[in-house]
């Protein structure tokens, strides 16, 4: 690409803060490095038109673990990894409220509902066994009980007779977020230039030699917040994990409302603009799914108009409007890296999933890392 004089001058020269992704992290990252650093100079690359990745393709969901997830989440890890990471998504979803303000997030709070098949017995019977024990256990951060047992209020079909209810879990509008973090990150004095690849990069003395799809330049630190996409400039245990999702046409009288999600958070749904958003589904092909490639597939695909049909619309016509897929970061812990991987270059990634809980605090850690 020929870069003019002014373009140079005014977007790539002297940069001091190069990051790479414009998702929740590295907006959040941009924005807290600039509180720090208010005369620096950052842009941001983007490889696509819109954030790539999970930011703008979830479902929006305010949420800090089902207790099905925590549950399986504690024969993985001890109880107090555990404690750590509903901690850090609690208090990462209060920083982004007050970052944002609920306004314009759209946040409410409406509850989240865990809902169990008719034939899911093991983990029906394991979560009511342990609802004690797992309030117990996160007790020192909600100062009581959070999870309750309640019925079928929403006449959903083929499912047991109990859900288990969370009144502080809610939801948000996802475009609505991201369209106000990008305002705050542009007045902020930010540069976010967007259909720029970042393909490889080369760590001088006290530089970064940065090589995208279309130039090249210089940068004094370099912050990769790509999430399940890490692995193309950085190799880390992170792998892509494809989340494919669905959203119906406006129902009439549409009552549900709430975030609902079955089978240790693999399928999830939620009421917006008087439709279900329904997701999930990647239980049916794990090595499927370990992709980076945005697709949908006919068996999810087929499962989540299933269960629109069979379970949460058994006596209501309805129609499908969109369909589409996210791109997650997942590994072999849950909790997110955020390390300086040498002395110009820095990592916040693998968000597992709840990207729109700890994003903004992973982007705020990372930022401090950074002198």
């Amino acid at each position: 690409m020929n870069l003019s004089y002014w373009e140079q001058k005014h977007w790539i020269k002297a940069v001091d803060f190069a990051i790479v992704g414009s998702g929740i992290v590295g907006l959040s990252s941009a924005l807290f490095l600039k509180k720090r650093f208010p005369k620096s100079n950052i842009i941001i690359l983007e490889k696509g038109i819109l954030p790539q990745g999970a930011s703008t393709k979830n479902a929006g969901f305010a949420c800090f673990g089902s207790i099905s997830e925590i549950l399986k989440d504690l024969k993985s890890h001890s109880e107090d990894e555990v404690l750590e990471l509903v901690r850090d998504r609690v208090n990462g979803l209060k920083l982004l409220r007050k970052i944002l303000g609920d306004v314009n997030i759209n946040f409410k709070c409406l509850g989240g509902y865990e809902l169990f098949l008719e034939n899911d017995n093991e983990i029906y019977e394991n979560c009511l066994q342990n609802i004690g024990y797992v309030n117990s256990l996160l007790s020192p951060i909600f100062k009581g009980d959070i999870y309750f047992t309640t019925t079928n209020k929403f006449n959903f079909s083929k499912l047991k007779k109990q859900y288990v209810y969370n009144k502080l879990e809610g939801q948000i509008d996802t475009g609505k977020m991201m369209l106000t973090l990008l305002k705050k990150v542009h007045s902020s004095g930010v540069k976010i230039l967007n259909n720029i690849t970042v393909e490889s990069y080369e760590e001088l003395r006290n530089l970064v030699q940065v090589k995208t799809n279309l130039f090249e330049f210089q940068s004094k630190k370099l912050i990769l917040t790509t999430n399940g996409f890490t692995n193309s400039l950085f190799s880390t245990d992170i792998k892509p994990a494809r989340a494919q999702a669905l959203i119906t046409k406006p129902i009439k009288n549409l009552k549900i409302k709430g975030t609902f999600n079955m089978n240790c958070g693999y399928y999830y749904f939620r009421n917006i603009d008087q439709r279900i958003l329904l997701g999930g589904g990647r239980n049916l092909d794990i090595e499927g799914e370990t992709t980076s490639r945005f697709m949908t597939t006919s068996i999810i695909q087929n499962e989540l108009d299933s269960l629109l049909k069979e379970v949460i619309f058994p006596d209501k016509d309805f129609e499908i409007d969109q369909r589409w897929s996210g791109i997650m970061g997942v590994g072999p812990q849950k909790k997110p890296l955020i390390f300086q991987a040498s002395n110009c270059v820095y990592v916040g990634a693998r968000m597992g999933g709840m990207g729109i809980a700890i994003g903004c605090s992973v982007g705020k850690k990372l930022s401090e890392l950074i002198s």
